[in-house]
């Protein structure tokens, strides 16, 4: 699902010191999110992204830069799933609701 939301983030840096801040959500499903950030993490870094009702955890699977800040992929631990009962961000949109209403909207197209 794509999505854009602030959420509350920690992690402990390479030297062992708790790390926190504030990530943009760019998109999250059950096993994992992206996020946006300021700072570079470490490959394999825990990290936990907490919203009201509760925390996912994972483990950052990448870190690319890109020309806005550096983009974070988490991979949740297996006992951490995101639900949308749980935690719905500001804004979420899923994809296949777009393709829908697009083969809606051109019904003379033929499917791919």
């Amino acid at each position: 699902m794509l999505c854009a939301d602030l959420v509350d983030i920690r992690w402990r840096d390479q030297a062992g010191r708790l790390r926190r801040g504030v990530a943009n959500l760019e998109d999250i499903s059950i096993s994992g999110a992206c996020l946006q950030m300021d700072r570079p993490v470490a490959l394999g870094t825990v990290f936990q992204i907490s919203y009201p009702k509760g925390e996912l955890t994972g483990k950052v699977k990448y870190c690319l830069f890109r020309e806005i800040g550096y983009f974070l992929g988490v991979e949740f631990d297996p006992g951490s799933r995101w639900t949308e009962r749980e935690f719905k961000p500001q804004h979420l949109l899923d994809p296949r609701r777009l393709m829908f209403r697009a083969d809606a909207d051109h019904p003379d197209t033929p499917a791919a």
